[in-house]
């Protein structure tokens, strides 16, 4: 039943804006026309002072000024309204004026001899006063608070947009959100414009009730004194009562309404009540009051002042100091729930508490667990070199990368071997090793003649053949060829290899907005015309992301920036922009091979087979190869590959621009040491040397 009653409240409440609007519109236009008798006026009046007293109420309970948007209409007519009310009352003063002051309401009347009071020099004094205070100090004011209000408000639109892109691509408001964000920053441009042009209109109203105040009192002793054979007192206080009485019930309104319009728009956007705020910022500091008591008691102190007065208010500002430091005493004290019988059987805070989201669990980047035994190794207390050497893997990966590797989330873990450690991205498990804490792993690099006594293992990061020592054979496992490394080493190592293969699942939308924020220092002008305005901040985390799978740095990022802006404009295909990134940086990647050599030995395909490759990928079928004739490839580039790598050579695969990225995934895993380049990545003062061609 109540939810029937809100909706035929809601229905009537539509019907009735529909059809009301259009008949206010139609009534002011006939007030200007029509002539109006006195007790319509009084009614009118009185329903003009109402409307004014709502609007200002409205203005200062409302907790944002958008959530008051229709104001600058609400703000056009009730100015029509009081102007259409001027014009009537006006009409109403110069014809029926001559028979008394009641002649045009008991409204216009009553306001008169209320200001009047007797004196009507007292009463135009009173009355230049008033309108003086709206015109020039309210007015004013608000007329420029709302123009510079519109100004800053609109040269911000394009920043606001920008911003909301911004989250909307990173991730961290979704497409619903942004699409209510940018219809809440539209509304805001509109409505501080419509403030703007309407503060003209409360501008404009006063100068009219300023000049009709000066018709109505002119006019009026001339139609007195011409026409109805009044004499001129007689005519000035009649008239002088009526004009005055009309100009008050006129600008008392527009005095309301002008404040409406300077509280609104020197509000600020905080969803908040103008009373709190008023509260706890201007009372919500009980030094304020001290001071102010103190000083009004010394001024209460001196002969001749009004002691009474001043020392009445000092006690009362001191009094609300008081007041103030024990509210906020109070608010900073948690009040102490009584003890139930289940809380003194079962004393656990911890679990009676409410939950919240610290209490949810969170993928950290990176993390290493350690076994119980690996602790003193992690220990700050302990001074544990891992710390140190995490520290310093973490900045190498950094300057190589090129963007800032998140810090390593270390604890204990009673589920792993004693002496074993895993290492995790994201939450899940990427590798893991087992260590000796009291010996020294001595790796053979492949051409160790005389074995050193030990326990067998084989290195975890490089999976080479290695032996667990003692300490005191460091020497001779050196001797002998090994390369000897602690467990901190290790570990750290280890570690280093699987962040550096994984880089690109660490890059996210975060790291890529502060890589362009940085650049945008030296270049503002590149990363503005970036994004969003050429590609959203997704594509260039997914190109970022191919480039450090390829084992590419994203450390020049004005190169980057520069291709993408180029390319960004004819496709989005993360796929095609990064071979046109690649390209761009094909000095560097070259470099990066370890041959600084005039000649790059490369492995090309063979034109058949290149051919093969190439029709199978034309419909977009990654896997249309026949599996025998992959494995046949795979298995010749294997052998090519470890020819190149015994003889001290890069392994490099030479191929087309569009089967580079199809072989990079297809041999990423199967034969990891072999570079898959593109034509157009070798720089052209390059010069190549066909050292194999695999023909499947």
């Amino acid at each position: 039943m109540t939810h029937t009653n809100a909706t035929g409240s809601a229905a009537l409440a539509r019907g009735l804006g529909g059809v009301g609007l259009p008949l206010l519109v139609l009534a002011m236009l006939a007030m200007v026309v029509l002539p109006l008798p006195p007790l319509l006026l009084d009614a009118l009046f009185t329903f003009n002072i109402v409307l004014s007293l709502m609007v200002v109420l409205a203005v200062v309970y409302v907790m944002r000024p958008l959530d008051f948007a229709v104001f600058p209409t609400v703000l056009l007519l009730a100015t029509l309204l009081r102007l259409a009310l001027n014009v009537a009352s006006t009409r109403v003063v110069l014809l029926h004026g001559h028979t008394g002051t009641d002649s045009a309401g008991q409204v216009i009347e009553a306001f008169g001899e209320f200001v009047v009071g007797g004196n009507y020099a007292v009463g135009v004094v009173v009355f230049a006063i008033l309108v003086i205070i709206n015109f020039v100090v309210v007015t004013k004011g608000a007329g420029r608070v709302s123009e510079v209000s519109a100004r800053f408000t609109l040269d911000a639109l394009p920043g606001k947009q920008m911003a909301i892109d911004a989250d909307l691509n990173a991730g961290i408001i979704t497409q619903e959100e942004a699409v209510g964000r940018r219809a809440e920053v539209r509304t805001e441009a509109d409505f501080y414009g419509a403030m703007d042009g309407s503060s003209k209109f409360v501008r404009g109203d006063a100068i009219a009730g300023l000049l009709i105040v000066f018709i109505n009192l002119l006019g009026g002793i001339l139609i007195g004194t011409l026409q109805h054979d009044l004499g001129l007192a007689e005519a000035a206080q009649t008239y002088a009562l009526l004009t005055i009485g009309d100009g008050l019930v006129a600008q008392i309104p527009s005095l309301l309404l002008s404040t409406a319009v300077a509280i609104i728009v020197t509000r600020m956007s905080r969803a908040e009540d103008m009373g709190r705020q008023l509260m706890n910022q201007l009372l919500g500091d009980p030094r304020v009051l001290r001071v102010v008591a103190a000083l009004l008691g010394l001024l209460g102190l001196i002969p001749g002042m009004p002691n009474l007065a001043f020392l009445t208010a000092a006690g009362l500002c001191a009094g609300a100091a008081w007041w103030s430091a024990q509210q906020a005493a109070g608010a900073g004290e948690e009040p102490a729930a009584p003890a139930t019988p289940a809380q003194v059987a079962a004393p656990d805070t911890d679990a009676l508490r409410e939950l919240s989201w610290d209490d949810v669990g969170q993928a950290d980047p990176v993390a290493l667990d350690v076994g119980y035994r690996l602790i003193p190794l992690v220990d700050r207390q302990q001074d544990g070199e891992l710390m140190r050497r995490i520290k310093g893997v973490r900045r190498r990966l950094s300057e190589e990368l090129g963007f800032l590797v998140a810090p390593v989330r270390i604890r204990d873990d009673l589920d792993l071997p004693p002496q074993g450690y895993r290492i995790s991205l994201l939450g899940t498990p990427v590798a893991q090793g087992e260590v000796h804490a009291e010996r020294e792993l001595a790796i053979n690099p492949g051409h160790i003649d005389t074995p050193i006594q030990g326990i067998p293992t084989r290195d975890p990061a490089f999976n080479l053949e290695a032996v667990w020592i003692d300490p005191a054979q460091r020497d001779e496992a050196q001797a002998r060829g090994y390369t000897v490394v602690d467990v901190p080493t290790v570990i750290a190592t280890h570690l280093s290899k699987v962040v550096q293969e994984n880089a690109h699942e660490l890059l996210g939308h975060q790291e890529a907005q502060q890589l362009l924020e940085r650049l945008a220092k030296s270049a503002p002008k590149l990363v503005e015309e970036l994004t969003p305005k050429t590609l959203p901040l997704s594509v260039i985390v997914r190109v970022l992301q191919e480039l450090l799978r390829d084992q590419v740095a994203v450390t020049n990022m004005r190169t980057i920036c520069q291709v993408l802006a180029e390319h960004g404009r004819t496709t989005q295909d993360p796929e095609t922009l990064t071979g046109q990134v690649r390209a761009a940086l094909g000095r560097a990647i070259v470099q990066r091979l370890g041959n600084q050599a005039e000649e790059l030995p490369v492995i090309t395909l063979e034109p058949r087979l290149e051919q093969i490759l190439q029709d199978a990928l034309k419909g977009g079928s990654e896997g249309g190869i026949e599996p025998t004739l992959a494995e046949r490839v795979q298995g010749q580039l294997a052998a090519t590959t470890q020819r190149q790598e015994m003889a001290g050579q890069p392994a490099v695969l030479l191929v087309s621009p569009a089967l580079r990225p199809w072989l990079a995934r297809f041999l990423r895993f199967a034969v990891p040491s072999l570079k898959v380049l593109a034509y157009n990545e070798v720089p052209d003062n390059r010069r190549v040397k066909l050292v194999a061609a695999v023909g499947g």
